[in-house]
């Protein structure tokens, strides 16, 4: 008979998000990461203009400042930028593209690193030696000058720069998951279980991928938020998306040569966008890291 007195136990899901509410600050984080990704899912529905329609466009209306009435008779609020195209406009369609990449990159990296730190900490031997070597090899590059030179050899397009982003990044959940893997492989009951006639699939996904899904969702928000930066600095360059891609990058680019006559705005409007975005996602990935890490826990 149990005691009706006796106070419930609060689930691990309700748990979280009733510590993710204690800070105001990750709240409204989270707030602005939700707000972002709407506008960037209903850019095609709520943008005044589509940047996309070369036939839409008019370079009597480039270079407008904020405020302007274009020919297409609707108001520039943030001016137009150098190809005559709204710039609100083109940074919801910059968000959009920039968000998509973001977790492209992240969630094909987050597979395939777990894949192969997974294995790794499982197999041991020979297997383990190889698959690490390979991964401290890349970690021994940074991650800009190994998506640079894949750029400049794939070229630019989405995928391309998708493929450069992962294969920049992956080292990183590999290591992580290796790591919590790896300790957890140690212990007896996984050792126990090793020893029977169960499976490796079975010892894998019920024991030792849990255990490292947590320390994987941390790195994965702010992997995310690194391969924004990370497109963001490609496109900038001119080595990431074409032109025709209204990137946030590529809007900052294009604005940088007319910064010194005065037209900041085709500059400075993206560039605010951008750095909201990351800031949010990063904070919303340490508070996250606060509660999931126990040696972080009050």
């Amino acid at each position: 008979m149990t005691d009706a007195s006796a106070p419930r136990a609060i689930s691990p899901f309700r748990r979280f998000w009733s510590r993710f509410f204690e800070d105001r600050i990750a709240v409204a984080a989270l707030i602005v990461v939700i707000v972002f990704a709407a506008l960037a899912f209903l850019a095609p529905w709520i943008a005044p203009q589509d940047p996309y329609d070369l036939a839409g466009l008019s370079l009597r209306d480039a270079r407008r400042p904020p405020g302007y009435v274009g020919s297409g008779g609707y108001v520039h609020w943030l001016g137009t930028d150098a190809q005559g195209r709204d710039l609100l406009s083109a940074i919801l369609y910059g968000l959009r593209v920039s968000i998509q990449i973001g977790i492209a990159a992240g969630a094909v990296a987050l597979t395939i690193g777990t894949t192969v730190g997974i294995v790794a900490a499982y197999a041991r031997g020979f297997t383990e030696s190889v698959l690490m070597r390979v991964v401290d090899l890349q970690l021994s590059f940074p991650p800009i000058l190994l998506a640079l030179v894949l750029v400049a050899v794939l070229g630019q397009g989405k995928m391309q720069l998708v493929v450069a982003l992962v294969t920049a990044q992956y080292a990183y959940f590999a290591r992580t998951a290796y790591g919590a893997a790896s300790a957890e492989r140690a212990k007896d009951y996984v050792e126990a279980a090793a020893a029977t006639p169960l499976s490796g699939a079975r010892i894998v996904f019920r024991h030792l991928l849990p255990n490292a899904m947590p320390a994987l969702i941390v790195v994965a928000t702010v992997q995310i938020a690194y391969a924004i930066a990370l497109e963001a600095t490609l496109s900038f360059l001119g080595l990431g998306l074409p032109v025709t891609e209204p990137s946030l990058g590529m809007l900052i680019s294009n604005g940088v040569k007319y910064m010194m006559s005065g037209r900041t705005w085709i500059s400075v409007y993206p560039g605010i966008a951008l750095i909201i975005l990351i800031v949010a996602i990063n904070l919303v990935g340490d508070h996250v890291r606060d509660i999931l890490n126990p040696r972080l826990e009050k």
